[in-house]
């Protein structure tokens, strides 16, 4: 079956498109988060880990399985690269207290160790490696941080389609477990609003996330419970991340499109042996 087929049976509910330019940035793109979905069977480079998983589905993971962990790489890329460019470009970044220069330092090596786990079972590299961003974005602290929160609001919501739709208990408990980090870094990310200097226009009152609402920053940790977004299909976590992977998109969002950003893999270091992965059991 060929990876457009594929996508049509992992995503029937895509929604319909208000224009032919749309339809076909978000076809292209929906084609590269799939594009691993043929033959995605090995594990081996996961360690102890890749036997558990294994054991609960011998042929490996499904066809809808991959297409999620696909686009989760495109998303962790994504962090990776933003992450990058806050603690390497970001003036504000020099200018906040020591702890939270070690989130933001952290975060990087979670994201990237996140991105390496869905590598390993993939068995592809991400579809897309160049991104770009609203102007202003390393510039101005509260477009640094507006952005930050969006994301991180966008891949708590992509992991919870996870946690709904994989195929297995490992997968799904995999999923919460990195979504949980990432809600760490929402709030984290409010927490240094309220830390920027007064050199780089704060302390930030507010911040802006994926619902397009400001809301003030106190208290940091302002959710009894996690936002979904309504999301119940990788096809709603795709569109939210369109403007950051395709230029078309990313001109009619208001991005600047004068240049991209690309994405560095490394080899991570977390911050302590017990937060690393040991396996999918847990």
């Amino acid at each position: 079956m060929s990876s457009t087929g594929q996508l049509a049976e992992q995503d029937e509910a895509l929604p319909q498109d208000d224009g032919a330019e749309r339809g076909s940035t978000r076809l292209g793109f929906l084609k590269g988060a799939a594009v691993a979905a043929g033959g995605a069977a090995g594990l081996g480079v996961l360690g102890p880990g890749a036997a558990a998983f294994a054991r609960t589905r011998p042929h490996g993971p499904t066809k809808g399985d991959v297409a999620i962990l696909q686009a989760a790489q495109i998303a962790e890329a994504l962090a990776v690269t933003t992450y990058t460019n806050i603690i390497e470009t970001a003036p504000f970044f020099a200018h906040i207290p020591d702890d939270d220069q070690g989130y933001l330092t952290a975060a990087r090596q979670e994201e990237m160790s996140h991105y390496l786990l869905e590598e390993g079972v993939t068995h592809k590299p991400s579809a897309f490696t160049s991104f770009y961003y609203p102007e202003k974005m390393f510039s101005d602290a509260q477009t640094t941080i507006n952005t930050l929160v969006t994301l991180e609001d966008a891949f708590i919501a992509a992991y919870l389609v996870g946690v709904r739709n994989f195929s297995t208990p490992a997968l799904r408990v995999t999923a919460a477990r990195i979504m949980g980090i990432e809600s760490d870094h929402r709030t984290l990310a409010r927490v240094v609003a309220g830390e920027v200097s007064s050199a780089d226009g704060g302390p930030l009152e507010s911040t802006t996330g994926a619902q397009k609402h400001a809301e003030s920053i106190d208290p940091p940790n302002n959710n009894g419970y996690e936002r979904t977004l309504s999301w119940k299909h990788i096809s709603q976590a795709v569109e939210a991340l369109l403007p950051f992977v395709e230029k078309k998109a990313a001109s009619k969002a208001g991005f600047d499109t004068s240049k991209s950003y690309k994405f560095e893999p490394f080899t991570p270091k977390l911050p302590v042996a017990l937060g690393e992965f040991h396996s999918f059991a847990g």
